[in-house]
């Protein structure tokens, strides 16, 4: 059997707590639901694998892939991959702040996911770090305006703020930020006794309070304050860039990095794994020394990302990720987007408006997909092409 045009997907929501109750649904055109919906999976990964329409069915993503590796990933990915998709595509809609967290790098999973097995730890355990041996470098693309921490400050930057708004507090960190040791840093703000942590926070607040400042740092501590009033994750806005993307901008985060998603929605693609290590603004795990042993102590910017154009319809951003690739596909009636013929599993999500698909190998064969609809475009399918007017996000991998 052949596999020559694109395939529909079904794909799971994840309910967390931090979700919101309209933003995915209203993607979707889905009414609102009392559950708050986090997150829209495609992709395989074990713990919310997509479903395909094959064969006048609904089949698991991975159970197909099994069946025809070469066909959905292309010859040179199924080398690399064996088997399965090397990324992991998302929607992502925040109401409320998510954890403050890192992801490890490809050795520090490995050894990690490695150990917790040897342990017994099952892997549903709430205190398990390690859901699988992969590293998790991801990208965040903003779908409305997006909000979130990014990165440790100049530590020059950071100690001042911290003069500012918690000078007695905070005098041991403020000295080793001085001496810009930011390992130091954090290390001895989270090793603070829980009795400390809170009278930091209650100087930080009586400030904040007693401002009249609107700047977003200021007005920030105050909203993680009222979700997690007992959490020193409440200062974080003084160490960690704040972020804002507009719609259409991205941001890409290398292992290590610290940060925390805060409000907003966006399309999130990410190595497959669902590796977190947590710090803060969580009921979650929070396993300080395996934080420290993957972050990287060292200032940085947000960098943010605007998509390159590839063609007249067509945008990518441009990361180092070797798993994956995220392109926006724009156009209206008088335009067409042609691929290239050589490509692997893509997977197309989209965002707005009506957009029909023609394989190659079959111009009477269409597919409409619209809003909230996502397909999987498998190698085999060749050199589809996409005409209407509307907008999907492009998950693939480089080849």
């Amino acid at each position: 059997m052949k596999i020559t045009r694109p395939l529909k997907l079904k794909n799971p929501i994840q309910q967390y707590a931090w979700g919101s109750h309209t933003a995915i649904q209203s993607l979707m055109g889905e009414a609102s639901t009392e559950a708050p919906w986090a997150e829209l999976w495609m992709g395989d990964h074990p713990k919310g694998p997509s479903q395909v329409f094959f064969e006048n069915r609904w089949i698991p993503l991975p159970d197909l892939i099994r069946r025809f590796p070469e066909q959905i990933l292309g010859p040179a990915v199924m080398e690399k991959y064996p088997a399965a998709l090397p990324y992991l595509f998302k929607v992502l809609a925040a109401e409320q702040p998510l954890s403050i967290q890192a992801h490890p790098a490809r050795d520090q999973a490995k050894t990690g996911f490695e150990k917790e097995n040897k342990s017994g730890l099952q892997l549903d355990a709430p205190e398990r770090n390690y859901k699988d041996p992969n590293h998790k470098p991801e990208c965040i693309c903003a779908l409305t305006r997006f909000t979130g921490l990014k990165g440790f400050r100049k530590p020059e930057t950071a100690a001042a703020l911290m003069r500012k708004w918690c000078p007695h507090g905070l005098s041991e960190q403020i000295a080793f930020l001085e001496q810009n040791n930011l390992r130091k840093f954090f290390q001895t703000l989270m090793a603070m006794p829980d009795i400390k942590k809170q009278a930091v926070i209650s100087e930080v607040l009586e400030n904040t309070h007693q401002s009249t400042s609107l700047d977003d740092i200021c007005l920030w501590i105050k909203k993680l304050a009222t979700h997690y009033p007992a959490d020193i994750g409440v200062i974080s806005p003084l160490f960690i860039n704040l972020f804002h993307l507009s719609p259409g901008e991205a941001l890409y985060l290398p292992a290590g990095e610290l940060h925390a998603y805060l409000e907003g929605l966006g399309i999130e693609l990410m190595a497959n794994s669902d590796n977190v290590l947590r710090g803060g603004l969580t009921p979650k795990h929070v396993d300080v020394p395996e934080l420290l042993r993957v972050l990287t102590f060292a200032e940085t910017e947000p960098d943010i990302l605007h998509p390159v154009p590839a063609s007249d319809t067509e945008a990518a951003y441009l990361v180092p990720a070797e798993e994956f690739r995220l392109s926006v596909i724009a156009m209206d009636k008088s335009q067409r987007f042609l691929a290239h013929r050589l490509h692997s599993a893509e997977i197309l999500l989209c965002t707005e408006g009506r957009l029909q698909i023609t394989g190659e190998k079959n111009e009477n064969d269409v597919m409409e997909i619209q809003k909230g609809a996502s397909v999987l475009v498998p190698s085999a399918a060749g050199a589809f092409q996409i005409q209407g007017s509307g907008v999907c996000y492009k998950a693939g991998i480089p080849v």
